[in-house]
């Protein structure tokens, strides 16, 4: 196409709003796969969901002897209930990668299985200077943290008769908050920042009329925190770009002002065409980027190369401060994904 599309960054980011506020960790997703297949719903894109639960996108485009498939992934970090204490709070299993101090002091919800749906805070079980001498050096790990539960409990009985029991998912609040100056900070914005540019993709293509070079698959998948993500990939996927977040720190140059361009990550180098064909297209957009490599990462693609799948691969998406823990990115990163993929399936 010779006219560059243009996304329409009020949708994009109050959808990103909507997705952050509606908890996701990995394997509790239904809720908002149900988002996601009404947004999909209102935009005409036809939506199916694979066995595990991941949706399927699609829109069709001008020639269907190729198919690329887009992927991000809308689970999150998370928690579980492993076991109920005598003291009435809960002790958690984590769900996904993260530092236990990241996630201190947090509020939280906690799903039972029967819908109820209870409040609470993580703390270590030494949380206060005034009671407990190594409450500064107390080792943040699993067997140390809790959840207060903010219901009148006493022991565990008392926290067995609410319903809470084994295996309950437990999500931590985001926080979402867009500030004047186009940040947005939340837990979450891995890899939620990336749902939003990929549906900022699909409203410009249903507002506009435009449509891609070819057929395009979005995979929107629901355990990429935990691995397996896009290890099944739908089939007759040439060429896949997953959309995911650009990590920032020292020995990287991506801000979170830019669009990450992954060369290399834990599952080896990314394709060479493709990942030079998205830099040139940077380029000449004048899109701020940085190209990194990102040695303790995985990502969807990660996941459908090692899952045996004949693709090419890349991996592109705004860059997010502190990952994993309380994260950053700018309004800028996550318009300019979407400009970068619309040009990639257009031109």
């Amino acid at each position: 196409m010779s006219t560059e599309i243009k996304p329409n960054e009020s949708y994009i980011l109050n959808f990103l709003k909507t997705l952050l506020d509606t908890p996701s960790p990995s394997g509790f997703t239904h809720d908002i796969m149900k988002l996601i297949q009404h947004e999909a719903k209102s935009l005409g894109i036809p939506f199916s969901q694979n066995e595990k639960g991941g949706a399927i996108l699609t829109l069709k485009g001008q020639d269907s002897s190729r198919r690329i498939g887009l992927s991000a992934h809308v689970d999150t970090l998370g928690a579980m209930v492993r076991s109920v204490t005598e003291r009435g709070t809960l002790a958690i299993t984590s769900v996904g990668g993260f530092m236990m101090h990241s996630i201190e002091n947090e509020y939280c919800h906690i799903h039972t299985r029967s819908g109820k749906i209870y409040t609470g805070t993580i703390l270590s079980t030494h949380p206060s200077v005034h009671v407990y001498s190594d409450a500064r050096d107390f080792k943040r790990e699993e067997k140390n943290m809790e959840v207060r539960i903010d219901e009148l409990v006493e022991n565990k009985d008392d926290v067995l008769k609410l319903g809470i029991s084994v295996g309950d998912f437990i999500s931590f609040d985001a926080r979402a908050i867009i500030t004047p100056s186009g940040y947005v900070k939340s837990r979450h914005l891995d890899d939620k920042a990336s749902v939003a540019a990929l549906f900022g993709l699909l409203e410009s293509s249903s507002r506009e009329g435009w449509t891609p070079r070819n057929d395009l698959v979005f995979l929107i998948s629901n355990y990429e925190e935990v691995g397996h993500g896009a290890a099944w990939i739908p089939e007759g996927i040439h060429e896949m770009i997953a959309v995911d977040m650009g990590a920032m720190g020292d020995d990287l140059s991506c801000k979170e002002t830019d669009v990450s361009i992954c060369a290399k990550d834990s599952s080896g180098p990314y394709d060479y065409a493709m990942t030079g064909k998205l830099i040139e297209l940077a380029g000449s957009l004048g899109i701020p980027y940085a190209v990194d490599i990102y040695p303790h990462y995985g990502s969807d693609a990660s996941a459908a190369l090692h899952g045996g799948n004949n693709i090419r691969a890349a991996l592109i998406g705004p860059g997010v401060h502190a990952s994993h823990a309380m994260e950053r990115t700018h309004k800028q990163a996550i318009i300019n994904s979407t400009r970068l993929l619309a040009a990639y399936v257009t031109n």
